[in-house]
């Protein structure tokens, strides 16, 4: 496949996180760039102000003439997550347009230049962004596709501003397999932990799917790994002589001398005789932290420098929806972060207890996918009971179709917390006022993120208030 004679690129479901950062790529090359999807938000919003062209309605007669005009000319990058009933997706089947997945594109761009992937069932967004970013404040030809958006540059795209081929950072997705069609120099594993089972069916399978990726790996290339990972994994699977693992207590690359602050994590960055003390990271979280270690000792290997290592992970702002502080002050917190999986939310309130002891702690999960929850529900119910009061939401479909007997409320029997409610989306603001909340945690993958922005002004309106 090559985009030679292409002048056109059109894409459905254009508002996805991954899709929206190739749009943005092709934009920048000179394409004209259209596409749709089946709802506005932020991010749409944002491409539109960029100067692409996006329709909301599933039809045909949406798509602009330049599309039209000359079928040869144009690319059309479908999502899985587009119904197969759709308008679109059958018009330009059915007229022969040449379509191509966004997995298939990323794997033409991972092939034509040096590339580092980073995979994982959780962690891949906050550790290829921090690599990134990184390499970028180190003045190294960098671009990079990510899975959300970096509080630095504001966008799910980094590219090159240097002289010279830019290395590619890609977050390697292992929703439907799209990452097996990457082409890597260089691996990051993050976490290997059972996920996506309405398409892979079993853990074994999803295991196996991750030493397929590892496969992929470039003959003299380096595999970057976490030690749980490796461990599920098993060895025996792993190319050993380019191998390095990490992890919090590793023997290999571990953090040492870890401090939970209120608004960061200090630690040292410990590999053999190679040490780097007294790291601030103002993105908390032991998980955080991890993410740190594997995004250090790619940049080391890159010949990023002491004081630029420092730099980059003193400047780090994070991403969205990741360990997000939106207030921190006088008593009162509010973090909302994208955690949908057990071991996620495990990672997140852990931390957040070790940053607040003390304190209560309240957490507002929005389940995601009604597979995900028949699946998980022992383990979402032992992760939430860390909190001191959970509240749950509604089941947040995406999209699957109801499963009968499967909800919110099958996981209240099983959480430990003395406080345990479901809650109506509509109703959550109305019981925050009333009650008040010391620590408050929004958790979950789905629209959770729409109540954010009035839950952080009430938060900041309490802080104004005290002062009156």
């Amino acid at each position: 496949m090559s985009f030679k004679g292409k002048n056109s690129v059109y894409f459905l479901g254009i508002g996805g996180i991954g899709m929206s950062a190739l749009a943005r790529w092709f934009q920048h090359e000179g394409y004209f760039v259209a596409g749709y999807d089946k709802t506005p938000s932020p991010l749409t919003e944002e491409l539109v102000k960029e100067g692409i062209a996006i329709s909301f309605v599933d039809s045909d007669q949406q798509i602009p003439e330049n599309i039209l005009a000359d079928k040869s000319k144009v690319l059309v990058i479908w999502t899985p997550a587009i119904p197969k009933n759709s308008s679109l997706l059958e018009f330009f089947t059915s007229q022969g347009f040449e379509m191509k997945k966004r997995s298939e594109v990323l794997g033409v761009l991972t092939s034509s230049h040096r590339s580092i992937a980073v995979a994982g069932t959780h962690g891949k967004t906050t550790t290829s962004s921090l690599i990134a970013h990184m390499l970028k404040t180190a003045g190294k030809p960098v671009a990079a596709f990510l899975g959300g958006i970096t509080q630095n540059y504001q966008s799910n795209l980094i590219l090159n501003d240097q002289k010279g081929e830019p290395i590619m950072v890609v977050e390697a997705d292992e929703f439907d397999r799209s990452f097996l069609r990457l082409h890597p120099n260089e691996a990051v594993i993050t976490s290997a932990d059972p996920d996506h089972l309405d398409i892979y069916g079993d853990e074994a399978t999803i295991l196996d799917g991750f030493r397929q990726f590892v496969g992929l790996l470039d003959k003299k290339g380096k595999l970057y790994i976490q030690i749980n990972a490796a461990y599920r994994l098993g060895e025996d699977s792993l190319p050993l002589e380019k191998t390095r693992f990490y992890g919090l207590r590793s023997e290999g690359i571990r953090a040492e001398n870890i401090k939970a602050m209120p608004g960061s994590f200090v630690f040292d960055y410990v590999d053999g005789d190679k040490e780097i003390k007294g790291l601030e990271l103002f993105i908390p979280g032991f998980h955080n932290v991890e993410n740190a270690l594997a995004a250090i000792a790619v940049c080391l290997d890159h010949q990023v420098t002491e004081e630029q290592v420092r730099k980059g992970i003193s400047s780090f702002k994070g991403v969205k929806r990741r360990f997000e502080i939106h207030v921190n002050e006088r008593g009162l917190v509010f973090i909302d972060d994208y955690a949908h999986h057990p071991e996620e939310i495990r990672a997140c309130l852990s931390s957040v207890i070790a940053m607040f002891p003390g304190k209560k702690v309240t957490v507002v999960f929005q389940p995601h996918l009604y597979t995900r929850t028949r699946d998980f529900a022992p383990g979402f119910s032992e992760s939430l009971s860390l909190a001191d009061e959970v509240i749950l939401l509604d089941i947040y479909p995406a999209r699957e179709l109801p499963i009968e007997g499967v909800n919110s409320e099958m996981l209240l029997e099983g959480i430990q917390s003395q406080k345990k409610q479901v809650l109506a989306k509509t109703d959550l603001t109305a019981y925050l006022r009333s009650n008040n909340p010391e620590v408050l945690v929004t958790l979950g993958a789905g629209d959770i993120d729409r109540l954010v922005p009035e839950i952080a002004n009430w938060t900041r309106s309490r802080l104004n208030s005290s002062e009156s």
